[in-house]
């Protein structure tokens, strides 16, 4: 991975804090998206998954390594390339698609990259990598979403294995993943932060399955599921990390998974107002295009301004996590920010399509829908909120 002084000296025209090399991978991403996802997006969201030959294909083009080490099959980029990726994705206007390939990149693997033994990362890395495994996290449970310490799945340490009890709501790549990176009491019952575990459990593992899949609001082309875990024996020496310290483990990834989110909202924002931008000015009414009323062009134009401003955010604070800040404050607003606007963008973007707007067969519908989870999921905007309350004073 470059130095950041290497990385001001092959710095991209387009941009002070992406390299060519960045530039590289987003054109790239870009033609893989034209021709590979955007011709069957339609199909996928009715069958409600992305077919896993499609990841496996990424895979091939190294799109699903960009963080991870050169001796796993990755590119070793910074949070730069993450936010590259997640930009690229949103552009397919399939928010679901986009969600399916982030979660496996940037949201469940990273807990083995960071947390796992070198004998776990190189028995599932270079497999996640090349699209050959896909993972999923299982944090979320009914009574615990953003609220950690109410978790109540349990592992019990039984001999050599640890037995799993309990449930998980709302996972991601959970009916059709291999690899699950999933967090379980190991204290003692209760609200604390403490005694949360993580651990490595396999599709296919006794005792560990799917309860159902969930049929959501938007993201219909990612497989979402509630799953189960009734005495479910997984071997010791597939613990993730210590005992009792998964809670820190969730914490730091949420970082890069909330920038990551606030990226994806960036890309859906922007590629909403293009659509909408070529719709204003070939759509009449009255005499003339929507584009000549003055109303309309103006609030696209600070739309436009808004979404400026906050990809600038998105793309410094993710240049400083690049040279090793800590930015709880920083990713929680780009989060919250992100995440409300990309639903003001939609909006109004709806609006001005009309009654064509309100059509399943327009993309900007589905982007309204998929927009929606944006202030809810990875953390809600007024959780994010509190997390930047209790740094300004």
């Amino acid at each position: 991975m470059s130095t950041p002084a290497q990385q001001s000296e092959t710095a991209s025209p387009a941009s002070p804090f992406f390299t060519e090399e960045h530039e590289m991978l987003r054109a790239s991403l870009r033609r893989f998206i034209e021709r590979e996802v955007i011709p069957h997006g339609d199909a996928w969201e009715q069958q409600g998954y992305v077919p896993r030959e499609l990841l496996r294909r990424m895979g091939a083009q190294g799109f699903l390594g960009v963080r991870y080490p050169e001796a796993y099959g990755g590119s070793g980029m910074s949070a730069l390339g993450s936010v590259v990726l997640a930009e690229e994705l949103a552009r397919s206007t399939y928010g679901g698609f986009a969600v399916t390939v982030l979660v496996h990149t940037d949201m469940a693997s990273p807990h083995l990259h960071h947390a796992g033994s070198e004998e776990q990362k190189r028995r599932y890395l270079p497999a996640i990598v090349a699209g050959e495994k896909i993972a999923a996290v299982a944090m979320t449970e009914p009574d615990a979403g953003s609220d950690l310490a109410a978790m109540r799945t349990s592992a019990r340490r039984d001999s050599d294995h640890y037995v799993l009890n309990g449930s998980k709501m709302f996972i991601t790549n959970g009916v059709h993943g291999d690899i699950y990176f999933v967090a379980a009491r190991t204290g003692e019952p209760g609200r604390s932060h403490a005694g949360i575990s993580m651990f490595i459990v396999e599709r296919g593992t006794p005792g560990f399955g799917v309860a159902r899949p969930l049929h959501k609001h938007g993201w219909l082309s990612s497989d979402t599921a509630e799953l189960v875990f009734q005495d479910c024996r997984v071997p010791a020496g597939n613990l993730l990390g210590q005992e009792g310290r998964g809670f820190y483990s969730l914490v730091a990834n949420l970082q890069n998974e909330r920038l990551v989110l606030g990226a994806q909202a960036i890309g859906e924002a922007s590629t909403a107002l293009e659509l909408t931008l070529r719709y204003v000015s070939q759509r009449k009414a009255f005499g003339a295009t929507l584009w000549e009323k003055q109303a309309i062009r103006q609030r696209l134009a600070m739309l436009a301004s808004r979404v400026e401003a906050a990809r600038l955010l998105l793309h410094h604070t993710a240049w400083r996590d690049a040279q090793g800040h800590k930015l709880v404050k920083e990713v929680s607003m780009v989060k919250a920010l992100c995440g409300e606007l990309v639903n003001e963008v939609m909006y109004d973007c709806l609006q001005f399509h009309g009654g064509m707007g309100y059509m399943r067969e327009s993309a900007i519908e589905r982007m309204t829908r998929d927009a929606r989870v944006q202030s809810i999921g990875g953390g809600a905007t007024e959780v994010m909120l509190e997390e930047v309350a209790k740094r300004l004073l």
